[in-house]
């Protein structure tokens, strides 16, 4: 291959990969990538014809191609709505950049040209790391940086040997078939060899920028904590059920997609008390007969602290505390999703406001994820104390009890009697004495159909007419989560129990390569929390049958393994690329200290217990002159020996002394290097010193010498020198004699 060629396909490599960035990152359309290809292909096969564009052309195309980046620019943004308009500058950027890309390889390039094209490519890459969320940004990054390093290689190598002089005054060129070939069945010259090693070149060079590269990334400040809007517009996908109203079904419809909302890591996810988490969204209260919604709109702000906590409340004992650590998709609420009874949030939050339901909530990230820490409180009273004491609830409120108890015992004016009678029906049967196995026995009669019930659970809309909650209660017997927790909601308070309805997700499918729950649309779920004034307390029930709350095992076979690690490798990019902030450069600061002082303190035991077993061994030996005696040995003398020898050697070898005498490389060589490939230059200029010619000057060339004595026999030396000592050949044996001949 010639050299000139090798050259282009790795620039066309960068260049292609810098697209491919963009591809990726979802900044170009499919159109746009095989109109750019279609270029690629087009420009190699023009490329040193007379069709390509000629330097001035490409330039006037190039400043034509302004006024119309600008009218890209407002069309595109006229289009859209105001929220769009980012969107819509950063697809007229890229359309710039493919275009002036297609310039530019459509015109005859000098070196200029190509650097411009390099600098393009660049610029995409940056753009693509700003567009993209996705670990297969990685692999875009990691094709183009090896590209790059073998474009700029071959760049320079071509600038610096372009043109080497030969002294028959003909000119060598980098891309001369000569240069990289023997003559046709003989094997490869010297430059074919080290153009084969340029890509083990530029892979170690990557391996180094590599290597380099990462703990500047892991220590460097970051002063922004978002990339740039994310390509194609709003990328969130209208959820619902995560406002301050729910209409029954709004979660069924919510359940029938199966996007990704989020991800979720627990600190101890095995513990007992974290088996069975949910993650809380909001509360509601009221209730009439078709919608649930918040009596008060109002919402608290909660102060913050430094590193960005938000302190909501306290805890018994640190144990009680279970961390999670959520990675939210771009969503259109501001709900933030919680286990049960946060202590404290811990985000990079403007604000954060907690409503009269406990549920927390910040500024909408419709076109952006957010990682944030939750410390919950997931301990729930025992039974045992749940049942005992008081049952009386408060006259005003308390620190759980955010609204007056009559907010929680509401019921519609028009409820039906039946639902009053079936509950209490049921709490008879079972022998219920106390709110907790009140709320137990109804839990039991929808969930596992005891006690007469013979409920079921499905997605579909059955349930209707003037009184939905009703007709599923007496008639349909099936439905979604919001049906059962609705039902036992109003049973419960038809008893006198205080409970509201709790809007949310179930944990999640449970990934162990990833260690941590991905939650899905279709995990939406509600549920039930009664409160107990003796604990004062909220403490959660599910209706739902089983089927309606899946188990959240991994998916079986290689194909959900392959995408259970898939996922791992996309929640490892978000959390230490995308939203890795200065709490994780804390985070992992403290981890490295605490690695660092385990092995310093294993380090150290180890030298204790090295040195007490040396210094019991030496007791041992010089008792009684067993010290003499074991260094008399002929084994101690042999090694001490053996380790003299080796140190000699290596001082040997440290100092520059060499063990044999390097032979005198012939003239006609092939191994021939260094100096030795000019000796027969040299001794021809000591045999015209000896004969009482000139020198050759310092301004003068080898060539210009020789042609200045005038002689045939120093003009074919050095001809010769010139083809060893700058064109890299060896000398046959054929030639060597004729080089011999002319020095007698």
């Amino acid at each position: 291959m010639k050299f000139d060629t090798y050259f282009r396909a790795c620039s066309y490599a960068m260049i292609a990969c810098g697209v491919l960035a963009l591809a990726m990152a979802g900044g170009a359309g499919a159109g746009l990538i095989l109109c750019f290809t279609l270029v690629l292909v087009v420009s190699w096969k023009l490329e040193a014809t007379r069709w390509q564009l000629s330097e001035r052309s490409g330039m006037v195309v190039v400043l034509l191609a302004l006024p119309l980046f600008y009218l890209d620019w407002r069309m595109q943004s006229g289009a859209v709505r105001t929220a769009e308009q980012v969107n819509a500058g950063i697809g007229a950027l890229v359309h710039l950049t493919l275009l002036l890309s297609s310039i530019k390889l459509l015109q005859t390039k000098a070196d200029r040209d190509w650097l411009f094209l390099y600098l393009i490519s660049f610029f995409e890459v940056l753009l693509a790391a700003g567009l993209s969320v996705s670990p297969s940004f990685l692999l875009a990054l990691g094709l183009y940086v090896f590209s790059a390093l073998l474009s700029i290689v071959c760049f320079e190598l071509r600038k610096s040997s372009r043109v080497v002089a030969l002294g028959d005054s003909r000119l060598l060129v980098a891309n001369d078939p000569k240069f990289l070939w023997r003559e046709e069945g003989r094997r490869p010259r010297r430059g074919a060899r080290a153009l084969g090693r340029l890509p083990a070149v530029a892979l170690c060079l990557f391996a180094l920028i590599l290597l380099f590269a990462l703990p500047i990334f892991f220590v460097s400040p970051r002063a922004s904590n978002g990339a740039l809007a994310m390509a194609g517009g709003t990328a969130s996908t209208g959820y619902v059920g995560f406002s301050d109203r729910m209409t029954l079904g709004d979660i069924g419809r919510l359940q029938e997609s199966n996007e990704l909302v989020m991800r979720v890591r627990v600190d101890e996810p095995r513990a007992e008390r974290n088996r069975n988490l949910r993650w809380r969204g909001v509360a509601l209260e009221r209730f009439d007969g078709r919608r649930w919604f918040q009596t008060s709109n109002q919402s608290e702000p909660v102060p913050s602290s430094e590193r960005d906590l938000f302190k909501l409340g306290t805890t018994e004992e640190l144990s009680r505390l279970t961390t999670q650590t959520f990675f939210v998709e771009p969503i259109d609420t501001p709900v933030l999703f919680a286990a049960p009874r946060a202590v404290a949030v811990q985000g990079a939050f403007m604000y954060l406001r907690r409503d009269s339901g406990d549920g927390l909530a910040s500024r909408l990230h419709l076109q952006e994820r957010i990682t944030y820490r939750v410390f919950s409180d997931t301990v729930e009273p025992p039974p045992e104390r749940l049942r005992a004491g008081p049952q009386a609830y408060p006259a005003e409120t308390t620190p759980n009890l955010r609204l007056p108890v009559e907010n929680y015992l509401q019921l519609p004016g028009d409820l039906d009697t039946r639902v009053g009678s079936l509950a209490s029906l049921v709490v008879m049967e079972a022998g219920a004495r106390n709110a907790y196995d009140a709320a137990r026995a109804i839990e039991a009669h929808f969930n596992r159909n005891e006690y007469g019930g013979q409920y079921s659970y499905s997605l579909e809309m059955k349930a209707t007419g003037r009184e939905p909650l009703s007709d599923f209660l007496f008639r349909v017997r099936a439905g979604h989560c919001e049906y059962f927790s609705s039902a036992m909601t109003i049973m419960l308070r038809t008893q006198g129990v205080a409970a509201r309805v709790v809007n949310g997700f179930q944990s999640g499918e449970y990934n162990d390569a990833a260690d941590a729950y991905t939650v899905r649309q279709a995990d939406a779920h509600s549920w039930v929390e009664v409160y107990f004034p003796q604990e004062d307390a909220w403490v959660a029930f599910d209706p739902t049958p089983a089927e309606g709350r899946p188990s959240g095992a991994g998916r079986g076979g290689w194909q959900g393994r392959l995408q259970m690690y898939a996922d791992a490798l996309e929640l490892f990019w978000i959390q230490y690329v995308v939203a890795y902030d200065r709490q994780g450069q804390r985070s992992l600061a403290r981890s490295l200290r605490s690695g660092v002082g385990s092995y310093r303190v294993a380090a150290s035991q180890s030298a204790d217990e090295l040195l007490s077993r040396l210094s019991g061994w030496l007791g041992a030996s010089m008792h009684g002159g067993g010290l003499l005696v074991a260094l008399a040995s002929p084994y101690a003398l042999v090694a001490g020996g053996l380790g003299f020898a080796a140190l000699g050697l290596f001082v040997l070898r440290r100092g520059g002394f060499t063990l044999r005498r390097t032979p005198r490389a012939p003239v006609g060589g092939g191994a021939a290097t260094g100096a030795s490939i000019v000796e027969f230059y040299g001794r021809m200029a000591a045999a015209l010193e000896a004969r009482g010619i000139r020198r050759r000057r310092a301004d003068e060339t080898p060539l210009e010498f020789a042609q200045s004595i005038g002689d045939a026999d120093i003009l074919t030396i050095t001809r010769f020198y010139h083809r060893v000592r700058y064109g890299a050949r060896p000398l046959s044996k054929t030639e060597a004699a004729d080089i011999e001949r002319c020095l007698t």
